[in-house]
């Protein structure tokens, strides 16, 4: 399998443009759920994720509700191809709908489609800045390409928007043993 790299300096412009600059306003909901998430107690913080992860669930319509459920529901079972077929019906019909972009592009990165799973990360992050889920899977994939300076930045900006990401604390934990990613 060959993986593309053409694309990493695109995402990484794309993102430092959305985090700086912001895209359109968010939900106000989404902000309150983002700041409640940032201020959990450990204890919390697993509810506080829930809520905001149902919130960006929640696309406006049944129909495209539906798609993203069974495009989950097909990539449960490790049917990508059915997957991304529903997801991409479901970012054909709401390409305003940041979770169905999020969803595909874990579906192309289990399928190891690699060029097509960052367009739609950065698609997801043009669409909701915030979403530390696509932030993370850009970092994952970051650090799988060897670029693990930008995959800690990442792994940093998850933090910052959820500072219980289990996985993004471990894996900077992970770059830091190697002595990549420690601040001065």
């Amino acid at each position: 399998m060959r993986i593309r790299t053409v694309n990493l300096k695109h995402a990484v412009a794309t993102l430092g443009v959305v985090l700086l600059l912001g895209v359109p306003a968010q939900a106000q909901d989404q902000d309150v759920l983002i700041e409640k998430l940032r201020t959990a107690t450990p204890e919390e913080a697993a509810n506080a994720q829930r809520d905001l992860e149902r919130e960006w669930s929640r696309s406006g319509s049944a129909a495209m509700d539906l798609l993203l459920k069974r495009g989950r529901e097909a990539m449960a079972v490790g049917d990508f191809d059915v997957a991304i077929d529903h997801l991409t019906a479901l970012t054909d019909h709401a390409p305003d709908f940041a979770e169905g972009f999020h969803a595909r592009a874990t579906a192309y990165f289990r399928a190891e489609l690699y060029g097509p799973a960052i367009d739609d990360l950065e698609r997801t992050l043009a669409l909701n800045p915030q979403h530390f889920n696509a932030i993370f899977g850009l970092a994952v994939m970051f650090e799988e390409f060897g670029r693990t300076r930008q995959a800690a930045q990442l792994y940093r900006r998850v933090l910052a928007l959820n500072p219980h990401h289990e996985n993004a604390t471990k894996a900077l934990e992970g770059l830091k043993k190697d002595g990549i990613g420690r601040t001065l």
